[in-house]
């Protein structure tokens, strides 16, 4: 479903609070929901790109983390964003139920078309149209969105509140700081995106050392189990 821009931060607060996000009383046929968003904005370039999405197949690839996403038979969908107004869910859930669903998933990320490249950076807005999509995984036991960027978030509402009511209502979201000379953006995103219980933010120094890192994270999530 689509979320539209809404400017009141404090009204989306409410909003959520308000049971927006109703809990549901099905048992939990998985273990977590994990939604993988990607910062596709202007400052990232095509190699930049590729190195997010075959990094994230790699990972996905790898036997610990594809024994962990099957055991644990985890919900799995790829979120693109930019700007305030361009989120784009590129790979809808897929349960990994087999080694064939994550081998699956993983040749979809390593296809995928870039969806922009060369808007602004709304990672406020990404968090409220990416927990928008958990309606349809409502039986998984948690409910977990990574943010994966480059940048500090200048573009529609500022994403601390938005964080924070998500994680009044149950969802952990994680953070993977790329960084660059210019930011000190793992702290930015400690401070202002992460939040919920066991929330974290892993860096990578460089976008080298981007598909390292996201497998780090993806086995952190996956085998740590989440209280």
């Amino acid at each position: 479903m689509r979320w539209s821009y809404v400017k009141n931060v404090r009204s989306v607060a409410l909003i959520f609070l308000a049971g927006v996000f109703m809990p549901s009383l099905s048992l939990a046929a998985c273990s977590i929901a994990l939604a993988l968003t990607v910062d596709v904005s202007g400052s990232i370039n095509e190699r930049e790109y590729r190195l997010q999405m075959d990094g994230l197949a790699a990972a996905l690839r790898d036997p610990a983390v594809a024994d962990a996403l099957v055991s644990s038979e985890v919900a799995l969908m790829l979120v693109q964003w930019s700007g305030a107004s361009r989120q784009e869910v590129s790979i809808p859930w897929h349960r990994m139920l087999s080694h064939s669903d994550v081998e699956n998933f993983a040749d979809l990320a390593e296809s995928v078309s870039r969806a922009w490249s060369v808007f602004s950076t709304g990672i406020g807005n990404a968090l409220l149209f990416t927990a928008a999509q958990f309606d349809e995984v409502s039986d998984c036991a948690h409910k977990v969105i990574d943010v994966s960027g480059d940048g500090y978030s200048n573009e529609g509402p500022a994403p601390l509140e938005i964080a924070q009511g998500l994680a009044l209502l149950g969802f952990q979201i994680n953070g993977l700081a790329i960084e660059s000379d210019d930011f000190e953006l793992t702290a930015y995103y400690k401070h202002n995106v992460v939040a919920g219980e066991a929330a974290f933010v892993f860096t990578a120094e460089t976008y080298a050392d981007y598909p390292r890192t996201i497998w780090r994270k993806l086995l952190s999530e996956l085998i740590i189990p989440i209280s």
